[in-house]
């Protein structure tokens, strides 16, 4: 079974993160078949517009540690890169939907935390159901954050807000989503709301709309490959500390409640 799914109809891609089993978590697999997806639509020039989801109850609960950090060749390939500034596997899952040139809705429910926020932080319309929740959580692992959401965060909302999630870890609402200006609506039907958006968007050129988002992500301030060899070397760096092993120790022993307790380092 595909770990991730692409339809296509009425010129509508519909990209499916399709592990609801395990919660949408994400292993080495989805990452390598959600990136080989934004190369296939970005050269397909039938599809205007496309609609990132998820089957099951939550969109994504984040990475699968236990499954990536079983073999230290997962870490390599989800890291690896030639040059620093370049995109690692893990990067390109984020801001390949920015280089396509059609608009990306990402619809959520449930649970998006971790790598699921990091996710849909690369589309360009988030709607998310009024019972959604979002969490920056690479802090509780001993990490930070490192799949390039920190250039989209950094024009969404404000910087002290951007620290104080990704330092708390903590889940928030998607009312405290939208208030903070991460996602774009809520709604009780979101993929209903987000096919509604796809076909208003689609009526108009298609040149138009990638002419649009091109000017938009230079007056925002494109991805800059000094902030992406950043990212990637606080994580590796990060890897190899004791702290680290701690962190990730103390959360593996801890999956019965994400408010778990701290625990003597």
């Amino acid at each position: 079974m595909k770990l991730v799914t692409l339809t296509i109809d009425n010129h509508i891609a519909r990209v499916t993160l399709n592990r609801p089993d395990k919660l949408n978590a994400l292993n080495l697999a989805m990452f390598q078949q959600l990136d080989e997806i934004i190369n296939t639509l970005a050269k397909d020039r039938t599809v205007r517009a496309v609609i990132l989801d998820a089957n099951g109850e939550d969109f994504s609960t984040g990475l699968d540690v236990k499954s990536v950090m079983k073999s230290g060749l997962s870490i390599v390939k989800l890291l690896w890169k030639w040059l620093p500034g370049n995109q690692n596997l893990a990067q390109r899952v984020v801001l390949g939907w920015q280089r396509l040139p059609m608009p990306v809705i990402a619809v959520i429910n449930g649970r998006c935390w971790g790598g699921g926020t990091q996710i849909v932080l690369g589309a360009d319309y988030r709607i998310a159901h009024h019972d959604a929740s979002f969490a920056i959580m690479e802090a509780r692992w001993g990490l930070a954050p490192d799949m390039g959401a920190s250039l989209p965060i950094s024009h969404l909302i404000a910087r002290d807000q951007a620290l104080l999630l990704s330092s708390l870890a903590e889940p928030f609402t998607s009312s405290d989503a939208l208030k903070l200006g991460l996602i774009t609506q809520c709604d009780a039907k979101p993929f209903k709301a987000a096919y509604s958006l796809a076909q208003s968007l689609i009526i108009r050129s298609p040149d138009t709309l990638s002419a649009i988002k091109r000017l938009y992500q230079t007056s925002y301030g494109q991805a800059t490959r000094k902030t992406l060899a950043r990212e990637t070397f606080n994580q590796v760096r990060l890897l190899l500390k004791k702290n680290t092993r701690i962190a990730i120790n103390n959360q593996l022993n801890s999956q019965d409640s994400p408010f778990h307790k701290a625990k003597k380092w």
